[in-house]
């Protein structure tokens, strides 16, 4: 499996003291990406390790599973639902938990809605009942 890592150039010095740089052929470090760029990146991912909440999220609109580099995660229903789990940094599983999670996809559930709140604005607005 190549894995792409968009990192930061503090972590990647951070690496570089700790005498952990240059990494396995298998990663591709790069530098951090815009919006649109870590979309495409994430919609074409087979799976998704991160730290980051709002990185949770994407992967879930996404349909890409999701592994928490955390103890805890604020968006517990995807946890519940399946599509995101947890791994405590630091552990020896971690590689595990992400190879088991691809093509581990989660409940089909909406817990954010129907992605019709657009609509549901303008109606509401039109109607003139705000």
């Amino acid at each position: 499996m190549h894995l792409i890592v968009p990192l930061h150039p503090r972590n990647k010095k951070q690496l570089e003291i700790h005498g952990l740089w240059p990494m396995a052929s298998h990663l591709s470090f790069i530098d951090p990406v815009g919006c649109l760029d870590m979309l495409a990146l994430e919609t074409n991912a087979a799976v998704i390790a991160t730290d980051s909440g709002g990185v949770q999220k994407e992967a879930y609109f996404q349909g890409v599973p999701c592994v928490t580099l955390r103890d805890e995660t604020e968006w517990t229903e995807l946890v519940e639902a399946g599509w995101n789990r947890l791994a405590q940094p630091g552990q020896a599983d971690i590689r595990e938990t992400i190879i088991e999670s691809i093509g581990r996809f989660g409940q089909d559930v909406r817990p954010y809605g129907e992605g019709q709140a657009a609509e549901l604005i303008v109606t509401t607005l039109y109607a003139g009942r705000i």
